[in-house]
């Protein structure tokens, strides 16, 4: 009767602990999928892309401009303004007409200053480019590209009315260098005896780079898991490069906290051949180790004990009760054999 009840009461226990590792298990797993998401969240705001600005008009007779522009241009640099119309009114509309100037001379248009359109029907639509070089001499700072814009519409497609005009400021900055941007992404505080990424991203917001020597330069206490120097032939433009390393810190403890100095050094090639090189230094706090620490992994340590995040809490818990449970169901027959044999005395 006492084996029956141990036995019955053993079959739920290991039915309890069995369900108990399972939920263990899932939720170790969604720890690492919680875990990944600051992970891309991180990606996408380390590494931002750089778009042209567009100015967008919607003028009488359904006439949609768009007109699409760089915001910012190199001195000594060339660049492209580009035009999208589109006829989205009743009436047909011709003498259609763009002429672009600058007063102060900073943005030099192309041998090409104007568009001109004779005709363009009710649904169609056209695009064209006008060429844009920025002078050696020009001063650096906020100059407009100003845009005249005609037409004429045609009344029930049939009478010309007289023509409408319009102007429109362009802005755009001249920069006197092309800028390359470096882009970190760190833990704000690390711990001993332990590892952490590193992500550094390199983005060249203005032109085309090339023999890129991307340096990472660690504290002298910090071992490095992965190169520390990254080469690559060209970096095009607005085309971001990440690159992820681990860092691994001392296994001794400290007592206080500290700031440990990684310098990011990017060397490179413009687009007219000019060496140029950028730097970054970020600081990473090194402060001793509370009991329970959170790797970025999804590890735990307690106290000098680390659970890998592929280890369940479920199959942690479930090792040692296994092993508690097979003692005592060993202890039940070492018991039950005794007894029989008293008994047969």
């Amino acid at each position: 009767m006492n084996q029956q009840f141990f036995s019955s009461n053993l079959e739920q226990d290991l039915s309890l602990i069995i369900q108990n590792s399972h939920y263990r298990v899932i939720e170790s797993k969604s720890m690492k999928l919680l875990w990944m998401i600051p992970l891309l969240i991180g990606l996408m705001v380390l590494l931002p892309t750089i778009d042209a600005e567009t100015i967008i008009q919607n003028l009488e007779g359904g006439m949609d401009i768009e007109i699409t522009y760089p915001d910012e241009v190199v001195i000594g640099r060339e660049s492209v303004i580009s035009i999208l119309i589109k006829n989205n009114g009743w009436e047909d509309k011709q003498d259609i007409m763009f002429v672009f100037f600058n007063q102060d001379n900073a943005l030099v248009i192309g041998s090409l200053d104007s568009i001109t359109i004779d005709k363009l029907a009710q649904g169609g639509s056209y695009g064209g480019n006008i060429d844009l070089r920025i002078p050696n001499d020009a001063s650096p700072g906020i100059h407009f590209l100003n845009l005249k814009y005609s037409q004429v519409l045609v009344a029930n497609n049939e009478i010309p009315e007289p023509p409408t005009f319009h102007d429109i400021a362009i802005p755009i900055t001249i920069k006197e260098d092309a800028t390359v941007t470096i882009y970190t992404k760190t833990p704000e505080s690390i711990f001993t005896n332990a590892e952490f990424p590193i992500e550094v991203g390199v983005i060249s917001e203005d032109i085309d780079i090339t023999d890129v020597r991307i340096k990472i330069i660690p504290p002298n206490d910090i071992e490095f898991r992965g190169e520390t120097l990254h080469t690559f032939s060209k970096i095009e433009e607005n085309t971001p490069v990440r690159i992820i390393s681990r860092i691994i810190t001392p296994t001794e403890e400290v007592n206080t906290e500290y700031k440990l100095p990684f310098e990011i050094i990017v060397e490179y090639k413009d687009d007219i051949g000019a060496e140029k090189a950028d730097s970054q230094t970020v600081s990473v706090v090194l402060r001793p180790r509370i009991f329970m620490e959170l790797t970025t992994e999804g590890g735990i340590w307690i106290g000098d004990f680390f659970i890998a995040p592929y280890v369940s809490l479920g199959t942690i818990i479930a090792v040692p009760l296994g092993a508690i449970i097979s003692l005592l169901i060993r202890r039940n027959q070492n018991s039950g054999k005794k007894r029989q044999r008293k008994k047969k005395n």
